[in-house]
């Protein structure tokens, strides 16, 4: 069902419908609805108000530390330092670096491995679901990515006050926090 709505355009909206309408080769009304519906899908960004997780990847992004990598990129770097006999150990001996890193920065950052693994899940490395006393259910892209971020949460959360252990299944692991035993 359409509806019929008469609206009042300016110059500079009218310049725009007529040069949107002529490059995509649809009808003026077609132009309309399109720019309506994409209005209401980006309104948060149109109208300066960006969502938590916008300003999030503007705050990661800003700082020059992150980058934003498409995942086959990922998935190109893993099978190159992986091959039949399992990772390059340079390789290893770097990602530990980064991971030892982390952890130093984490243990400022973060109480609890489910924080970790939220914000692991916002950069986009796996999708979590968070069970009672402390269970995640962890969902990787692929096993190397599974086998890559299950080590580097090992060791980027051996500063929590928090135990951690890792049960890996193929591109899937369980991970449970508990409370530190020392």
């Amino acid at each position: 069902m359409t509806r019929r709505v008469t609206v009042s355009l300016d110059d500079d909206s009218t310049t725009a419908l007529e040069t949107l309408s002529a490059e995509t080769g649809t009808g003026q009304s077609e132009v309309m609805r399109r720019a309506l519906t994409f209005y209401a899908a980006n309104f948060e960004a149109a109208t300066g108000r960006p969502s938590d997780n916008l300003e999030q990847y503007y705050q990661m992004l800003s700082s020059g530390e992150h980058v934003l990598l498409d995942i086959d990129f990922l998935h190109a770097f893993l099978e190159h330092v992986c091959d039949g006999d399992g990772p390059d150990p340079s390789f290893v001996e770097a990602a530990d670096r980064v991971s030892d890193y982390h952890a130093r920065e984490y243990a400022d950052r973060f109480d609890e491995v489910g924080d970790v693994l939220e914000w692991l899940s916002f950069c986009g490395f796996l999708a979590v679901r968070h069970e009672d006393n402390g269970v995640y259910h962890v969902v990787f892209p692929s096993e190397p990515v599974r086998w890559f971020m299950s080590r580097f949460i090992e060791r980027s959360t051996a500063d929590l006050p928090v135990d951690v252990e890792i049960e890996p299944g193929v591109s899937k692991a369980i991970i449970t926090e508990r409370p530190t035993t020392e």
